[in-house]
């Protein structure tokens, strides 16, 4: 079996990324098949509970309040909602519903409430629960686990060496504390990025040895290409190749051994024999559903035909932790501290998402 690392160097990583293609597909391949099952694929259903209004400046996102996007807002979701979004996701073949919300952070009170009612809810459908919220803290976390949650959400987005250029007010730091947050509970981690930003490969390399080097690696790596959204200040980035994908995906498989590879945004970019690649890879988990949070995604029905082509089988729940259980409000023992932390606004100016910013207000 591949020995996990959490040494691995940026030229390491570097090195394994610029490896001919054919090569690098075959060490991938056989790293996969040394960790997980080829043919299963976990399908996951990405559901805004919360969508736009973010206070956020993150260069890649059409839910920035900051930006003009067409993006058409919503309050947050009732329980019944998500719970009948989440019947609907498990009778499509999802296994797992990750809930996201557009927030910067999250603050105790009656939503956090109704997010923590949410997770208990499809806790009990016997799916897992994954959240994006935001930045939390360790009370907040704990609360979450406490309901039932079995994975959060939080991206390094890319390397702390190119992180300044997307986004202005948060830093890297805020990131990995929140991880770490999570850390202190049962909760496993879901945290990768995205490319085709405009970042170097040094850069895509970078954001693996972030990843890599946490003990332990995160649960899970969602992989995105870039969706230039019209109004955002990437709206003019050129779409990353396939050969890109299949060398992030392969970079990140050999990497992070234990890890399921989430191929994510962007899949409505790459053709079926793009994703096959991909899968041939080490990318072992997808988004199914017709969006992602705001952007495009393929259908159901045309991921279902692709694993029929591929032989490739739904990965059922809780198959590699088990399945958490849930405490239910009345019988709680931890409650809301009605904490502010202080999160950091580093506010250094961004010409392009100054631009967009400026563009959105006329």
């Amino acid at each position: 079996m591949s020995a996990i690392r959490h040494d691995w160097t940026r030229e390491e990583v570097l090195e394994i990324y610029n490896r001919p293609v054919m090569e690098l597909l075959y060490q991938a391949a056989g790293v996969h098949r040394q960790h997980h099952d080829p043919n299963t694929v976990q399908v996951s259903t990405l559901l805004s509970i919360k969508t736009g209004g973010c206070p956020e400046d993150c260069g890649y996102c059409p839910q920035a309040a900051r930006y003009h996007t067409d993006i058409e807002g919503n309050d947050l979701m009732t329980v019944s909602q998500v719970k009948a979004q989440a019947l609907r996701a498990k009778a499509s073949g999802s296994s797992r519903v990750c809930m996201g919300a557009a927030w910067r952070n999250v603050k105790d009170g009656p939503e956090f409430e109704s997010v923590l009612e949410m997770v208990r809810t499809i806790n009990k459908l016997d799916m897992e629960v994954c959240c994006t919220l935001g930045m939390i803290t360790e009370n907040q976390a704990q609360r979450l686990a406490e309901a039932g949650l079995y994975a959060y959400n939080h991206n390094l987005d890319t390397s702390e060496d190119y992180y300044k250029d997307v986004i202005s007010t948060r830093a890297f730091e805020d990131r990995l504390e929140t991880i770490g947050n999570v850390r202190k509970t049962n909760v496993t981690v879901c945290s990768g990025g995205i490319i085709g930003m405009g970042e170097s490969p040094e850069d895509r390399a970078g954001m693996l040895v972030a990843l890599s080097t946490l003990s332990p690696q995160p649960e899970s790596v969602p992989i995105n290409a870039l969706v230039a959204v019209p109004g955002t200040p990437m709206e003019d980035m050129e779409p990353v190749s396939i050969w890109e994908m299949v060398r992030m995906v392969a970079t990140t498989r050999i990497v992070m051994p234990e890890t399921q590879v989430r191929l994510s945004a962007g899949r409505t970019q790459m053709s079926q024999e793009g994703q096959a690649l991909c899968f041939f890879a080490g990318a072992n988990s997808i988004f199914a559903g017709d969006k992602l949070l705001t952007t495009p995604n393929p259908d159901v029905a045309e991921d279902m035909e692709l694993f029929r082509q591929l032989g490739l089988q739904p990965q059922k729940p809780f198959v590699k932790k088990a399945q958490p259980q849930t405490v239910e409000a009345a019988e709680s023992q931890l409650t809301p501290l009605g904490e502010k932390p202080r999160w950091s606004r580093p506010g250094h100016a961004i010409p392009r998402n100054e631009a967009a910013r400026s563009a959105g207000k006329s």
